[in-house]
């Protein structure tokens, strides 16, 4: 079993923590309780998730700022950061990398988890198999993947190159057969997919990516990858070092 997130990241309770992709708060919360003498910078792309986290946080001890990670700025560095769930969702890991490692202080722990790769591959695979049907074809046409699975190898290269040392990478999985498969899929799985499909069209999808999923395999079976990440800012990391600079140093 997996060891939370806060608590991988050897707190004392004074610390200023970054929460990089906050959500509604669900992490910020652990956080807080983890840093009674401290602080937390909540960040997230949404403002509608910062508005619901505002309602639930103490935002006397936090702060709620609407960022893209990919960009991410801040007044001062933090002494540690934590995220759930987030990475995956983010394209250009070379900037995402470049941007933690500027907002950490020389010593700073990093501690996330989110989807790794491999993670939902028989959903991928459907959706890649729809595209050579219509009328998915023309609707799916110029579309990339909404996901991002790293490996922990190319994981571990990055964060080593951008200055990271006591790097590890790792990953986990677990089969998921749901008693709804169309529920699943439609709730928790094709969420981003259905973004970007007109309304009228989202239960024909999800069906089609039903019957592919139970035509290749018999029955709807989800495999969900995790991706742990734990590293450690070197110590004697360039401190003036700009995460544009970092981001394309890792590009090479």
């Amino acid at each position: 079993m997996s060891v939370p997130v806060p608590d991988r990241l050897g707190l004392l309770g004074d610390e200023t923590v970054l929460d990089a992709g906050c959500g509604a708060g669900a992490l910020t919360t652990q956080l807080l309780a983890r840093v009674p003498r401290g602080r937390v910078v909540a960040v997230d792309t949404s403002p509608e998730a910062l508005e619901a986290a505002r309602r639930v946080l103490p935002v006397k001890l936090v702060d709620l700022l609407v960022q893209d990670l990919t960009s991410l700025v801040l007044e001062d560095p933090v002494d540690a950061v934590a995220s759930m769930g987030t990475f995956h969702l983010i394209a250009d890991h070379d900037a995402l990398v470049g941007r933690l490692a500027a907002a950490l202080r020389p010593g700073g722990r990093l501690a996330a988890r989110c989807a790794g790769a491999g993670n939902v591959a028989a959903v991928h695979a459907a959706v890649e198999r729809l595209r050579g049907h219509e009328p998915w074809a023309t609707a799916l046409t110029g579309w990339a993947s909404p996901w991002t699975f790293a490996t922990p190898e190319e994981t571990a290269a990055r964060l080593t190159a951008a200055g990271f040392v006591d790097v590890d990478c790792r990953l986990d999985a677990r089969e998921v057969v749901p008693d709804d498969p169309y529920a699943h899929l439609r709730t928790v799985v094709l969420g981003r997919h259905l973004e970007r499909l007109p309304e009228e069209a989202h239960d024909d999808f999800v069906r089609a990516v039903q019957a592919e999923m139970q035509a290749a395999e018999g029955a709807v079976v989800l495999r969900y990858v995790g991706l742990e990440i734990d590293a450690t800012k070197a110590p004697d990391h360039r401190p003036g070092e700009h995460p544009d600079e970092i981001a394309a140093r890792l590009r090479g």
